[in-house]
């Protein structure tokens, strides 16, 4: 096909542009006028409109990654959080207020267009909100890169509260259609299941599969500031059949499309309820769907510049972000061996020298593995590869060691007591040439725990880097009074250097400052108070001190510590009325998996306490309980810039690292917590005196064990401790149904506190009265809150993505000319 030189509209971002703009899109785009224009027509037009002046800095950007044959990025992940792109691509632009000024001219508020925006149901928790963040310092940075993963129809569910108990609803986020994605038909991959091998003329092929199609959607990633864009490609599952004919024909219409039912579930829900066989094969589906259409279309860009694999692996980097991803090592072996015919060596130095592999747990349970049998039914060739590796590998171990039983029975990739399963952290520290952890402590436990053989093994293949998050989203986007203040004292580069906080240490004695920063912080809080009050019909009072704690709820984010300590606050308002006591707003969200019956009881003990707590005439505005239902990233920029303290109470040990803890200390929440995760390293940035530390660490929580734990001594000593443990036995809380919440003391009295709760409950309690005395010193207070903000320059996502490029990636910044 000739190539020409096309002639469009070289668009500008004046405000008399984009009011052209946003008029076109709405009677070419949407087939609206202003008289039948709904809101969410407006919002559709007004995002195509941005939309359209994205585009070109994007097929520059590609078009410079091809010219200069540049190294890329392939970040695997099954979730990417990215919530609302709008306002986020209007910070990128730079062209927020020209936007709100165009739309004011149509008689259109853009506060009410951007509350319409869903965010895209993509993610659940801090992983993928981390890969959103990367994918957007990715950009900033100029890296060219790829961020993969799998377009969910539904996402994981909306989380309503019903009755104080969550209800999963579907969530629905593709309803009003997305104006943000390229929709790609031309480029879809057959993904196979099932079948069997065979070797012909030398060479394995998987025969008599069934097959579904991945097709592609891409959606723009604008870097801040600068003209590099990249790209979010994610994998939508399409029948190869749309409809069996022959059975309509004869009218069984639910035969018809059942073949294409069924291979769609594929996309359809993250994280289906893997409590189930059915459930289990589905999420195991839905991990090689994605891995296989993604790294065909690894191959595919790759060839389109080399004629041969010789250089595979300086122009390709692939990033596995936890274990999800990692059936991407055996499906590229299967692909090059298999189908490109590389010999095995060499496919194999390819493998070692391109992936590489982030680890987010220190739990051994949640350390993802598969059952052989499972594994042999759906994808036999996998299998045979993976066995194949082990092979090898094992007798590398074995020479190594001394033939050393015992460890290899420990490093094998295949746990072969009790039922077999295939170990994929295991598989992704063999193949990777680095492993890395995401927080210094997180770092450390790993290699003296639970990959200590493989640390031994391969000590240069381990390193940390700790996690970030990117300020654009989470402070420039999320406080706009707050970035609007720091903008006047210390300009905006900020949002691209960090560290450039650290400037606002000098102005903690500036009483116009401190008293401004404290303004703005009281904006935000009233900002929530009223949202809050009109989802939830609990009022508040805005001066009271906000105490959030935000994220996935589990037992080891110890929700159940913080519930106790508002029960035994409850009891002692109720003892003392008469006492100066320092009102207090505790906030809890997040969402429990669907099957996971302890986190759902957690959650409605969070609302029964609650209820008792907000409808006591004694305790009055001096202490509530509110759940805030659904959340997610629009939710979290509501509610943590409003936030005066962050609960990070996990037990030492247990968090990788958190992500929640840097935004809320970046918008000057002082955090409350234990020495764990990346708590540690905010501890050591912002000052001990400007945060709360208590609890055991992580090897005294080891002593603890090995000692002998006994949680129930500590019930009977502790009267205050007993007492709010004997309220949620006895069903004070839910009068109507008093066996309610007995597993949950069972759980920490009788069954053995596996998370410590109790255990660190006498220092957590201790540490909540020193909150509410620097609380009552409004100046000390503030002061601290502005060290928190000063202090957050190291936890930028760019400073860890320029860390992942130089230290792993082995990746350069593209030449924008």
């Amino acid at each position: 096909m000739t190539t020409v030189d096309l002639e469009f509209d070289q668009l500008n971002s004046t405000v008399d542009a984009l009011r052209r703009s946003i008029s076109n899109r709405l009677m070419y785009g949407v087939g609206k006028d202003a008289v039948t224009a709904r809101p969410q027509d407006w919002l559709h037009a007004a995002a195509l409109a941005v939309r359209d002046r994205l585009v070109a800095r994007w097929m520059k950007t590609t078009r410079l990654q091809y010219e200069q044959d540049v190294k890329r990025v392939y970040y695997l992940s099954m979730e990417f959080l990215i919530g609302r792109t709008f306002t986020n691509a209007l910070l990128a632009l730079g062209i927020y207020d020209q936007v709100k000024e165009a739309l004011h001219d149509l008689g259109v508020d853009m506060e009410m267009l951007t509350d319409l925006e869903p965010d895209a149901a993509l993610g659940n928790g801090g992983l993928g909100r981390l890969a959103a963040c990367f994918l957007d310092s990715m950009a900033t940075l100029g890296i060219p890169g790829f961020g993969y993963g799998i377009r969910y129809e539904y996402g994981m569910f909306r989380q309503q509260i019903v009755d104080g108990e969550q209800v999963e609803t579907p969530d629905y986020w593709l309803r009003a259609g997305n104006p943000w994605e390229f929709p790609r038909p031309e480029v879809q991959y057959l993904v196979h299941f099932g079948g069997r091998t065979v070797e012909r003329n030398g060479h394995i092929e998987w025969i008599e599969t069934e097959h579904v199609n991945a097709m592609a959607y891409d959606t723009v990633i604008p870097g801040y500031a600068t003209s590099a864009t990249n790209t979010l490609r994610l994998w939508s599952a399409r029948a190869t059949e749309e409809l069996d004919l022959s059975a309509f024909n004869r009218g069984d219409y639910r035969r018809a499309v059942e073949a294409k039912e069924t291979s769609e579930n594929v996309s359809r829900l993250l994280y289906p309820d893997d409590s189930t066989p059915a459930g289990r094969e589905l999420r195991l589906r839905q991990e090689y769907f994605f891995v296989s259409a993604t790294m065909q279309d690894l191959i595919r860009r790759y060839q389109r510049t080399h004629s041969t694999f010789g250089r595979f692996a300086e122009k390709v980097a692939v990033h596995l972000n936890d274990t999800h991803p990692v059936l991407a090592i055996p499906e590229l072996m299967r692909l090059l061996v298999d189908v490109h015919h590389v010999p095995w060596d060499k496919a194999w130095k390819h493998i070692e020298q391109m992936f590489s592999y982030t680890n987010h747990t220190l739990m051994p349970e949640a350390l993802e593995t598969w059952d052989v049998e499972m594994l042999a039914r759906l994808l036999p060739r996998h299998l045979e590869i993976i066995f194949e590796i082990n092979a090898e590998f094992l007798k590398h171990v074995s020479e190594k060691s001394g033939h050393d039983a015992e460890m290899i029975r420990r490093i094998s990739l295949v746990d072969e007591y009790g039922q077999r399963r295939v170990r994929m952290a295991h598989l992704a520290i063999v193949a990777s040439q680095k492993v890395n952890g995401v927080s210094k402590l997180h770092s450390q436990l790993m290699t003296r725990h639970i990959f200590a053989d493989f640390a031994h093994m391969f000590p240069e293949r381990f390193t940390n880097v700790t996690n970030g998050i990117t300020p654009r989203r989470w402070l420039a986007q999320a406080s706009p009074s707050m970035s609007s203040l720091i903008d006047q004292q210390i300009g905006t580069h900020w949002r691209r250097d960090l560290f450039e906080l650290a400037k606002l240490r000098d102005l903690r004695n500036d009483d116009a400052f401190v008293a401004a920063f404290h303004e703005a912080k009281r904006q935000n809080k009233r900002r929530l108070a009223h949202r809050l009050s009109q989802a939830t019909g609990v009022s508040f009072d805005p001066e009271a001190l906000f105490d959030l704690q935000v994220k996935r709820i589990h037992e080891y984010k110890r929700q159940l510590l913080n519930v106790l300590h508002v029960i035994v606050r409850y009891n002692q308002i109720r003892a003392h009325p008469e006492r100066d006591w320092v009102p207090r707003v505790v906030m809890f969200a997040g969402k429990s998996a669907s099957a996971y019956r302890m986190a759902k009881t957690i959650i409605k003990l969070i609302n029964d306490v609650g209820a008792k707590v907000n409808s006591d005439p004694v305790i009055g505005d001096r202490l509530k309980v509110v759940f805030v239902p659904n959340y997610g990233v629009s939710v979290a920029e509501l509610i943590i810039p409003a936030a005066d303290l962050s609960e990070q109470i996990s037990m030492a040990g247990t968090e990788a690292s958190g992500t929640g803890n840097m935004k809320l200390a970046l918008n000057g929440a002082l955090t409350i917590g234990t020495m764990d995760g990346a708590n540690i390293e905010i501890c050591d940035a912002v000052g001990r005196e400007n945060i709360f530390i208590f609890g055991h660490t992580a090897d005294e929580v080891d002593d603890l064990r090995a000692k002998g734990y006994r949680p129930r001594q500590l019930y009977e000593e502790n009267p205050e401790l007993h007492t709010a443990l004997d309220q949620i036995r006895t069903g004070f809380f839910s009068p109507e149904d008093p066996l309610r919440f007995s597993d949950i003391f069972h759980t920490l009295v009788d069954w053995g506190d596996h998370y410590m709760v109790l255990a660190d409950f006498v220092a957590f309690a201790e540490a909540q009265k020193a909150v509410d005395e620097r609380f009552r010193d409004a100046r000390a207070w503030t002061e601290s809150a502005i060290e928190n903000v000063a202090g957050m320059g190291q936890f930028s996502s760019d400073r860890t993505i320029g860390e992942y490029a130089q230290g792993i990636w082995h990746v350069k910044p593209l030449d924008l000319g």
